[in-house]
């Protein structure tokens, strides 16, 4: 990172790099030096970006927004930072380009589009949030040119759902999202989580939850908890509060 290159976009001091191994990694790195609070750093392309779990997300170079900010001294739980910045995208890509946009549990971005003649949800973004102390760095790797083809993710970009016209440049997203962030964090906390469960795609979807342990949980997510928990109700009508889960909306026949 070089600060002295950082410009200001809003409220927030952006940092522009070509190239970087992972944001979220340098960022991390920040926290005990002297990168101040709503620092952003998005670059053209990850050598070794990480989504959840540990999984690769990487995309060609300047296809795509892939950036990490940090917030000092946060208060609250981390999952409410994730849910802030990914109800960002959602409205983002509801209000500026008619995508039918939401989340699903706990922070990917996804579309609902028309596959095999079945409207399912598809990944646009995803979104890692790690702590230090009361900092926190968030990334978000946000589809807008390319997605992995059908064989490796079930995804899709900006590209695939927009006229060619309408598709911005990463850097451009990177602002819209910005300060929709702003907004979004500006509301009470009551008035965050019922925007964020008005658009959580998970909720009266059947689902498959792979929970740490190695185990499944397949039932119908009815509901989420201000903790940030799933509610996951099975075929036997026993309820489960799942706080940590890989979540697949499952298609129903």
């Amino acid at each position: 990172m070089d600060m002295d290159k950082a410009k200001w976009h809003g409220n927030w001091l952006v940092e522009r790099v070509p190239e970087t191994g992972s944001t979220n990694a340098d960022l991390l790195a920040g926290v005990s030096l002297e990168v101040p609070h709503r620092y952003v750093l998005t670059t053209a392309f990850q050598s070794a970006g990480k989504g959840r779990l540990g999984r690769v997300w990487e995309a060609p170079p300047g296809a795509n927004l892939l950036v990490s900010v940090l917030l000092r001294d946060v208060m609250g739980p981390l999952h409410r930072v994730t849910q802030h910045l990914g109800l960002a995208a959602v409205l983002v890509l509801r209000e500026k380009f008619g995508v039918n946009a939401g989340v699903k549990w706990p922070n990917d971005v996804v579309v609902t589009t028309a596959r095999e003649g079945k409207d399912v949800d598809v990944k646009i973004a995803g979104i890692l949030a790690q702590a230090v102390g009361n900092n926190v760095v968030v990334g978000m790797g946000l589809n807008v040119k390319w997605a992995p083809p059908p064989e490796v993710a079930d995804a899709t970009c900006m590209a695939e759902l927009l006229n060619a016209t309408q598709v911005p440049e990463p850097i451009d997203m990177l602002d819209l999202v910005l300060a929709r962030f702003d907004d979004v964090s500006g509301l009470d906390e009551r008035e965050s989580f019922a925007l964020y469960r008005k658009h959580l795609h998970t909720l009266g979807k059947q689902v498959q939850c792979e929970l740490p342990d190695g185990s499944h949980l397949v039932g119908r997510a009815v509901d989420v908890g201000a903790d940030g928990r799933l509610q996951v109700l099975d075929e036997c009508a026993m309820t489960h509060h799942i706080d940590t889960a890989d979540v697949m909306h499952l298609r129903l026949a």
